[in-house]
């Protein structure tokens, strides 16, 4: 898909947000959804999604709600480095196909990284299960604190 075009409302983080395909929730507001990335780079890897709006990426977000989702995504961030105590953190968001997006509703990834452990490639790794999945959300959520 390019950069500008229609927003699809059947778009699975659409569907995640109205609730017809499930997710491993960690956070939840009015402003965003955070929840466990099913293909993860990364032990913990979480995404951001905003709610309540058709953005496709970044350059689709009302500038009056970007604010509001950016502080989620940095209270995510921190829940997940004092909830998992990585060496490291990547945040990314991707603008298109072309620049790796394959989900079109803007989100953040957060990414924990240690040293000496590579990082998994972007959407090519395995799925994860529930199982795998549940204990790390449960070590985050608790990084709220």
């Amino acid at each position: 898909m390019t950069l500008h075009a229609s927003y699809d409302p059947d778009n699975i983080f659409a569907k995640i947000l109205a609730g017809s395909m499930p997710s491993i929730k960690v956070y939840e507001d009015p402003v965003a959804l955070a929840f466990m990335d099913v293909f993860p780079q990364s032990e913990g890897h979480v995404l951001v999604i905003p709610k309540q709006v058709e953005a496709r990426n970044i350059l689709d977000m009302p500038p009056d709600q970007l604010g509001p989702y950016m502080h989620r995504v940095q209270k995510v961030a921190r829940a997940v480095d004092a909830g998992l105590s990585p060496d490291g953190l990547v945040l990314t968001q991707f603008n298109g196909a072309p620049a790796g997006q394959t989900v079109f509703h803007l989100h953040f990834h957060i990414i924990p990284r240690w040293t000496g452990i590579p990082m998994g490639r972007h959407a090519e790794g395995k799925m994860a299960t529930s199982d795998q999945l549940e204990p790390l959300a449960k070590k985050i959520r608790a990084g709220f604190g």
